[in-house]
């Protein structure tokens, strides 16, 4: 039997260095590493993003792929990328969702459960299966 299986592992950093608190610029980077627990190959073929900081100012993202990029995956294979983005206060949270296809042409969405955005530490490292 099929099973179309993907886990999500994110790990979220503050960059004091590209911040600049007295403007309001708070910059965060986070590594996603995705993985491939199912049983078929699948590939990622867009990305969904709200991103939220703690005045309740949202942003939403959509594109395709992630970092210009749209990898297969087999089973147990994994892909790992990083990315960033700019708050205009100290903290704030990301969720969202990863689109794929499945080699056998299963269409499914991979939800991306909340992680924090923290200036005053590294956030908390999340994880999500479907």
């Amino acid at each position: 039997m099929s099973s179309y299986t993907i886990q999500i592992d994110v790990l979220p950093q503050y960059l004091a260095d590209q911040s600049q608190p007295l403007q309001k610029v708070f910059a965060f980077a986070y590594t996603i590493t995705v993985t491939n627990t199912g049983t078929v190959a699948a590939q990622l073929i867009s990305r969904h993003w709200l991103i939220q900081d703690e005045t309740g100012h949202t942003e939403e993202v959509r594109g395709l792929g992630v970092v210009g990029q749209q990898p297969l995956l087999r089973p147990g294979e994994s892909f790992q990328y990083s990315s960033g983005c700019r708050l205009h206060a100290s903290s704030g949270t990301m969720h969202g969702s990863f689109f794929f296809v499945a080699e056998d042409g299963h269409r499914f969405d991979v939800p991306i459960a909340t992680f924090l955005l923290e200036s005053s530490g590294t956030g908390l490292t999340g994880r999500t299966l479907h």
